[in-house]
């Protein structure tokens, strides 16, 4: 048998060659488990081989592999994981990451990376509970406590985010990214003064940080400024090329600006890497949408497939409901079939929803003397929040 400080070296050593983006430096603790499988081990040393060959089916496989001998081998699971998100399965890099959680529950790179899987996924306020009793825990686990304000913020417990960023700047008060998602947060309470001096902080704290750049954005589009907010997304995406939430964001800035076919380059090129991506396929629905013409009705049947995709997979996506909704109304001339999809997104909007009025004004005309057409619109989910990289 092999002891396990031996596999915590070659997690290490795919996290060194991009396969994630936290290193831990020093040795995880684990739950009492039974010495590795030394064939399981020499699977693994061949899978993270692979991946950094760039052969990611072969790596998944050997990882895979190494699980079947070693139920136990977190470090292959979570080497798994991390391969399976990079290739833009969630379900199952989130299942993989759950599990090495469990079998390593002080291990910080398996909370934090199993908590940006469910991020990507959509599930926020699952990702801040998971996140809750690990910082619990960990007091000094900065990286992770970071991340923790971002999914309380994005899964509406605002107030919470602010103190648990206030806590993060009393440990390291230069920290680009705490002081961003601080920003962001007073940004979502409407609190713009705030939130343009904390963006300051971040930029002056680290002018190269692409989450401070993309605060800076996300602050400047809640001004009205889109030409500002598209340049800081763009800075953000040339300092942080791995992510896509840059993408996004400037894929918002140009459905709002009509500049259909440049938002659907960077919504397919989000879907590149990370097929799964709910938010990314309702921007391109929205962006094929718009582009069609008599001349490319199968932009509107691309368009339908997307957002049909979506619902199957979060029937209570707000975004994909309405946008169904106003691609049946509008585009598809079926008022009948667009009656139902506006009645679930007012079942499931905020009363505060922007587009709720819009929503109602439709049922509210079928109900009467039938229906009105709907309004068109582009997707209605906010930027995706900085990702600390």
């Amino acid at each position: 048998m092999i002891s396990r400080s031996i596999a915590i070296a070659l997690v290490s050593a795919l996290v060194g060659c991009g396969g994630a983006s936290h290193a831990v430096k020093q040795e995880a603790k684990t739950v009492q488990l039974p010495p590795a499988n030394p064939t399981a081990v020499g699977k693994m040393v061949q899978g993270v081989q692979a991946a950094k060959d760039g052969q990611r089916d072969r790596a998944a496989s050997l990882l895979r592999e190494a699980i079947q001998v070693d139920s136990n081998l977190w470090e292959a699971r979570y080497d798994l994981g991390v391969v399976l998100a990079n290739a833009g399965d969630l379900t199952g890099a989130e299942e993989q990451l759950g599990t090495a959680a469990k079998l390593a529950p002080d291990w910080p790179d398996a909370a934090v990376a199993l908590a940006e899987v469910r991020r990507r996924r959509g599930e926020h306020r699952l990702a801040a509970d998971g996140l809750s009793d690990f910082v619990r825990d960990h007091a000094g686990a900065v990286d992770a406590r970071t991340l923790y304000v971002a999914v309380l913020r994005e899964s509406g417990q605002i107030d919470k985010a602010i103190a648990e960023a206030r806590e993060v700047l009393v440990r390291k008060p230069a920290d680009a990214t705490a002081l961003a998602e601080l920003a962001l947060s007073h940004l979502a309470k409407g609190e713009k003064e705030a939130a343009a001096l904390l963006t300051k902080q971040a930029l002056d704290a680290s002018p190269t940080s692409a989450v401070a750049h993309r605060a800076t954005g996300l602050l400047d589009l809640a001004n009205g400024d889109d030409a500002e907010a598209f340049a800081e997304f763009r800075k953000a995406a040339q300092l942080d090329p791995h992510d896509t939430t840059s993408r996004l964001n400037m894929g918002v800035v140009l459905l709002h600006a009509g500049a259909y076919p440049k938002a659907e380059e960077q919504y397919r090129e989000i879907l590149k890497v990370s097929s799964d991506d709910l938010e990314a396929q309702v921007g391109l629905a929205a962006a094929l949408r718009g582009e069609a013409d008599a001349q490319h009705q199968q932009k509107l049947d691309e368009a339908r497939g997307l957002l049909e995709k979506v619902l199957a997979s979060d029937p209570h996506d707000v975004s994909a409901l309405f946008n169904l909704g106003v691609l049946y109304a509008d585009f598809l001339k079926k008022p009948a079939e667009a009656l139902p999809l506006f009645k679930r997104f007012l079942a499931d909007a905020p009363a505060d929803h922007p587009l709720r009025p819009e929503a109602e004004k439709f049922v509210s005309a079928a109900s009467a003397s039938g229906p009105a057409p709907a309004p068109v619109a582009p997707p209605v989910a906010a930027p995706a929040a900085p990702v600390k990289k």
